[in-house]
């Protein structure tokens, strides 16, 4: 049988985009990112979540940040001009994204959102996001999930790292 292939494997595939697959095993909820990084036995530092936020002007934003760093509201309003941000809800996610809490990816949503990358991206030879479903992870070169998705790149954790 043919492994199962998510919308966000197909669209790499389509856009000739080398990737790896991961697959970890979950039970009706999603574990945590840094559970998925210790069972696709990854370094956290580089596996990252996916986090769907609104501005003070109702506009929707992407912030794609490791599993092991918290998202700072202030650096990340800042980057995207915002006044201020705040998370979306997790009942609007599928709504909005076309993705369900733990299966949220950067790539293929419902609608392309202003993306912003957090800055360590940069130095990792290849990131790991989720495939678009609970249980599936795709790795791939930062340069290539960046061009990918139009996203920006910017210092939007905390930093008590």
């Amino acid at each position: 049988m043919a492994e199962e292939k998510t919308n966000v494997m197909r669209l790499l595939d389509q856009k000739k985009i080398r990737w790896q697959r991961h697959s970890y095993p979950h039970g009706d909820t999603a574990p945590d990112g840094l559970a998925v990084a210790a069972m696709i036995g990854r370094d956290p530092a580089c596996v990252y979540k996916t986090l769907v936020a609104r501005g003070a002007s109702k506009s929707c934003y992407v912030f794609v940040i490791p599993v092991g760093c918290e998202l700072d509201l202030k650096k990340a309003a800042a980057a995207v001009r915002e006044k201020s941000i705040a998370m979306v809800h997790v009942s609007e996610l599928l709504g909005l994204t076309g993705y369900v809490r733990g299966g949220c990816s950067p790539i293929g949503m419902k609608k392309r959102y202003p993306t912003v990358f957090a800055a360590q991206v940069k130095d990792l030879e290849n990131v790991i996001v989720s495939a678009g479903k609970i249980g599936l992870q795709v790795e791939l070169s930062p340069e290539d999930l960046i061009g990918l998705t139009g996203a920006s790149v910017a210092d939007i954790v905390d930093s008590k790292e």
